[in-house]
């Protein structure tokens, strides 16, 4: 009796195995872990994407956001879920390639998620209240070396491509400043509009659509080409900063030990709308080709290392500041050798 009863067990196991590797998955909804607040392309993004996994495998795919420690909080939150298909983690180049070089988290980026597919590359602007004088990079640079009292700026988080294109370009123009973080880039921009705080780097289709209504000015991107939505805005690198380069990617990746079929099934259907090209283009994103997309079996190290290599220097030479407004903190760059852009 005991061993029928053994017999039953195994076989149930087997067959629920089966069903969530060969095809019974998706039988109720996928969540899909967001890793900021609410608002914004990438968020529209995440959801537009979802709207399509949906319509594919029948089943809801629900964006849910999770902010907090720039991504970490969701990162980890999708770490410790079950590989059973049905939480997913909308990744974004910070809590996968930067943070965990920067500071201790409680997952590794390579062990524990498996790459879905990445859906799209974004570059950044550097931009200033409309307030500010600056018209052009050399101008800002001025303007910041002219703040008797310090410069202060906003960013989306910690360890964002939106902070650290900023330290970047303050370290080759030699120069510091003060970073006042937030949850998301669209609240930091929000406060830059409202003139709270001068200047930022922000995705590119955020910032040029509130640059249309005058409250912000674009002062140049981050990427090496000029974008054909804004042919008019320069590159960083063309403006006295040979080289400068900082782009972001968005993907889809899985807990580690998610069946190998699901994780398939959802990049087939990821790079056959790969061109979810006209979408992206109203919010200048670039769509990556499906030679470039990341395959199942692509290892995060390369993007880790890549950029968290780069940027560690830097992240290594900043100090925590404390504010009397907790929601908010502060990290202030040391002083970095002295060069002319």
């Amino acid at each position: 009796m005991l061993a029928r009863r053994h017999f039953v067990a195994i076989a149930a196991l087997v067959a629920f195995t089966g069903s969530a590797s060969a095809g019974g998955w998706p039988d109720r909804p996928v969540r899909i872990i967001y890793p900021y607040a609410a608002g914004g392309s990438a968020d529209l993004t995440a959801r537009l994407i979802a709207r399509r996994l949906s319509d594919r495998f029948g089943q809801p795919f629900i964006v849910e956001n999770r902010a907090g420690a720039n991504g970490v909080i969701a990162a980890n939150a999708v770490a410790r879920s079950a590989p059973d298909g049905y939480t997913l983690l909308w990744a974004i180049t910070p809590q996968i390639a930067i943070v965990p070089a920067m500071t201790k988290v409680a997952y590794d980026p390579n062990r524990d998620f498996v790459p879905i597919s990445a859906v799209c590359t974004n570059r950044f602007a550097l931009l200033v209240n409309a307030g500010v004088p600056a018209r052009t990079v050399p101008e800002f640079i001025d303007y910041v070396r002219a703040q008797t009292k310090g410069f202060t700026y906003a960013e989306g988080g910690v360890g964002s491509i939106t902070h650290l294109s900023m330290v970047l370009l303050l370290n080759r123009a030699g120069l510091n400043g003060t970073n006042v973080s937030y949850k998301a880039t669209l609240p930091a921009l929000t406060d830059v509009m409202a003139g709270h705080l001068p200047a930022m780097f922000g995705v590119l289709g955020d910032a040029l659509s509130q640059a249309n209504g005058g409250a912000i000015r674009l002062l140049a991107v981050s990427s090496e080409q000029r974008s054909t939505q804004a042919p008019d805005v320069p590159t960083i690198a063309e403006s006295g900063f040979p080289g400068f380069r900082t782009m972001s990617w968005w993907g889809l990746m899985a807990p580690a030990g998610t069946p190998q079929s699901i994780v398939d099934r959802i990049a087939a259907e990821v790079r056959e709308d790969a061109p979810v090209a006209k979408p992206h283009q109203a919010f200048f994103f670039l769509p990556m080709s499906r030679k470039r997309m990341m395959t199942p079996t692509t290892s995060a190290a390369s993007a880790t290392l890549n950029c968290g290599q780069r940027f560690s220097p830097m992240c290594q030479r900043t100090k925590s500041v404390t504010l009397p407004n907790a929601s908010r903190s502060m990290t202030l760059p040391s002083a970095p050798p002295k060069t002319r852009p």
